[in-house]
Formats: structure tokens, C-alpha cells, sequence
């Protein structure tokens, strides 16, 4: 009975294991058939022991099959160590000591690895994707599944930053159910740690409250807002006129008293932002909004000075800093191939690595010729013996 209820469990933890270990596997199915036969038993459990995950091969082994991921890729190389994320906690505790938060704007997985490297606190996956990287003129037509296609690139790139999503138009604005539903597909699928929506009228302030009550911490976002331009008649500055600049602030409180962790104030007078920030107990994240909010956020491409396409400087925004000219780099990067190829310069034997043994050569030309491939056995024969190959086009 003891061996019984002994191999009963041995059975079933190897055979957990023979998800990862071929040799538990081989254990799984010996112990399933030795529920009688202790001898057997031992021997195979004094097999168990000589593994040791500590052993190179063993421990790639169980790697590869803990994983879909291939062991070495085009890609791989050295892994730095896993960076500590920044929480909603992390952010609290720097507004509480005042210190300034950074957020960028970013929408792919190359440019989620650059602002984390940088050690950029938030990055925001924001609907502005449709105008720099759609090529629209506003925000409004990007979806909520074009959305998710950049959010799960960014959270794939960012191991440190607080990522947040903006809430597509359309995807919150029907009903506080639609809001939080559009949500917790930002955090299931997008893999966000947070979500911002635009507008602190009643509708978006009990959409605000909606969310955060389903457990989804919401950033807030006042001012001059994109997704509202039908009605605002464009992008223009906003909190220009006194009604205009209380209203700012009352929005911002209504979000905040909704549950919003923090705010983001676009394109208000210095002096309307400061006070908003004075006034709030959250920390406001400006752009377009003067020095005296807790953080600035600029958008990836704009601070790189990525393009200088006409389209590009027409939605490129005047409050920008251009902390480079990386556009300028790529164009002269692009001609440079471009000549190179055209003059058959590139690639030259530093870029044309692989290597294929002479035996296994003249066996391919003799194959070849065998399958009535004579051009091509032609070409492996000028190759064995040193002749120039003419490119395609000038035999």
C-alpha cells in the first residue's frame, strides 16, 4: 500500500515535470508501469539523481522546453539584467519628493528599447500613432486594434517604464461600460499598466471613475485635446480666456476626485498649469504646458527630429524641442546604400559571411548538371575556379 501511494505520486510529479525534462518523461511512463516492481522503482530514481539543472546541457535543455522561444536567434546576444519596473508606487513617492517625472511618447518595439535604456519614467503608447506613424491628419481615425498592435510591441521592448495607452476615440466615449471594457482589453491584450482618456466633462469623469472602479489606474488628460477637435474647430491652444483656463482646472479636479493618478495639461499657458498643479494632488505631466508642471512628456520621434517629411513638419508642433537631427542621419544613411548598391558596392566579402565547403561545391554542380541546371552548374564551375561571376544583367 506504502509503495502504491508512494508511486502513485512520483508518477504524477514526473510527469509534471516531463513537460520540461525528457528523462522525467522516460520516468513518467517507467513508474506507470513498475507500481509492483520496487526494485525497478529505485533503479529509475537512482537515475533522477545524476541530473543536475547546474550542468550546461541540461539546464539549455530544460530552458528550450520551458519556453516557445528559440534558444539562440538572429538577435541573441548578451542580456543585460532586468531593470526594477517603475510603479504606480514609484511614481507617487517622486511626486511626493517632487521630483520631476519624464514621459515619452513612443509606438514600437525599437522605440520602447531606446526610452527604456534612457531611463524615461512613463512611456505612453498614444493615439498620435495615427498621424506620425499612419501618415493621418489627426487622431481620430486609429482603432482600438491598431492600438493594441502597438501596445503589445512597446510592452515587449519595455522592461522599466510605466506604460500607459491612450483610450482611442470611439472606444470609450458611448457608455461607462464601453470604457471599461476598452480598458481591461488595454491591460489582457496590450499588456498596459494603465490607460489615459481625454476630457473631463461628466461623460468622461464618470467614464474615469468607471474604470478605475474595475481596478484599470487612469491618467487624465485636459486641455487643448486632440480627439475633440470636431468641436474645438482644430488644434489650438486652450485656457487663453479666463472662463476657459477655471474650466481647465475644474476639469482636472473632476478627474482627479474620479481616481486619476495623474494628469496631463496640453497646450495651456504656463501660469493656467502652474496653478492646476498647485491646486491638484496628483502629478500633472505637461506638453505644450510651460516648466511648472511635475513632468514633461514629448513624443519619441519629435524630440529625434525622425523626418523631415512636408507631412511630418506640418503635425510636428511648435512647442518641440529637437534634441537631435536623427532624421538627417537616416536620409544620408538610406543614400549611402542606395549608392553603394547601384555601384555594386555592397556586399562585400566583410558582409558575405557564409561559407559552403569545395566538396559540397563540386557535389552541387555535379547535381545540377545531373538535373539538366546547366546555367546554374555554369555559375558554381566559374566560382570553383576563380573566374568573375557577371551581375544579373550584364552576361
Amino acid at each position: 500500500m506504502a509503495l502504491s501511494m508512494l508511486t502513485g505520486r512520483l508518477h504524477r510529479a514526473s510527469c509534471l515535470w516531463s513537460h520540461f525534462l525528457p528523462q522525467s518523461g522516460a520516468l513518467c511512463n517507467a513508474i506507470s508501469h513498475s507500481t509492483t516492481d520496487g526494485g525497478y522503482l529505485g533503479a529509475q530514481l537512482t537515475d533522477l539523481k545524476h541530473f543536475r539543472p547546474s550542468e550546461p546541457s541540461q539546464t539549455t535543455q530544460l530552458r528550450g522546453f520551458a519556453s516557445i522561444q528559440p534558444e539562440d536567434t538572429v538577435y541573441s546576444g548578451p542580456q543585460a539584467a532586468v531593470p526594477r519596473r517603475v510603479t504606480l508606487k514609484t511614481i507617487r513617492q517622486m511626486y511626493a519628493r517632487s521630483e520631476a517625472l519624464s514621459m515619452v511618447t513612443a509606438y514600437d518595439y525599437p522605440s520602447a528599447v531606446h526610452v527604456d535604456s534612457a531611463g524615461i519614467d512613463i512611456l505612453l503608447v498614444g493615439d498620435s500613432v495615427a498621424m506620425v506613424v499612419h501618415g493621418h491628419d489627426t487622431t481620430l481615425p486609429v482603432t482600438m486594434d491598431d492600438m493594441l498592435v502597438h501596445c503589445k510591441a512597446v510592452s515587449r521592448g519595455a522592461r522599466r517604464a510605466f506604460l500607459v495607452a491612450d483610450l482611442p476615440f470611439g472606444s470609450y466615449e458611448t457608455s461607462p461600460q464601453q470604457a471599461v471594457q476598452s480598458a481591461v482589453r488595454m491591460m489582457k491584450e496590450g499588456l498596459m499598466d494603465a490607460v489615459k482618456l481625454e476630457g473631463g466633462g461628466v461623460a468622461r469623469v464618470a467614464a474615469a471613475s468607471a474604470i478605475v472602479g474595475a481596478g484599470v489606474a487612469v491618467m487624465g488628460h485636459v486641455g487643448l485635446m486632440p480627439q475633440a477637435i470636431s468641436v474645438l474647430g482644430g488644434f489650438r491652444p486652450h485656457g487663453q480666456t479666463a472662463s476657459e483656463a477655471v474650466r481647465v482646472l475644474r476639469e482636472a479636479k473632476a478627474l482627479q476626485d474620479a481616481g486619476c493618478f495623474a494628469m496631463v495639461l496640453e497646450c495651456v499657458p504656463p501660469v493656467v498649469a502652474a496653478a492646476v498643479t498647485r491646486e491638484l494632488s496628483i502629478p500633472t505631466i505637461g506638453i505644450g504646458a510651460g516648466p511648472h508642471c511635475s513632468g514633461q512628456v514629448l513624443v519619441y520621434h519629435d524630440l529625434l527630429g525622425m523626418m523631415q517629411h512636408p507631412h511630418y513638419v506640418k503635425v510636428t508642433p511648435k512647442f518641440c524641442k529637437q534634441y537631435a537631427s536623427v532624421g538627417t542621419v537616416i536620409q544620408e544613411a538610406l543614400q549611402s546604400y542606395r549608392d553603394e548598391v547601384a555601384g555594386r558596392q555592397f556586399p562585400g566579402p566583410k558582409h558575405t559571411p557564409y561559407k559552403i565547403a569545395d566538396k559540397e561545391v563540386h557535389q552541387m554542380e555535379r547535381i545540377l548538371r545531373e538535373e539538366g541546371f546547366d546555367a546554374a552548374a555554369d555559375c558554381v564551375e566559374n566560382q570553383l575556379h576563380g573566374r568573375r561571376l557577371m551581375p544579373i544583367g550584364e552576361e
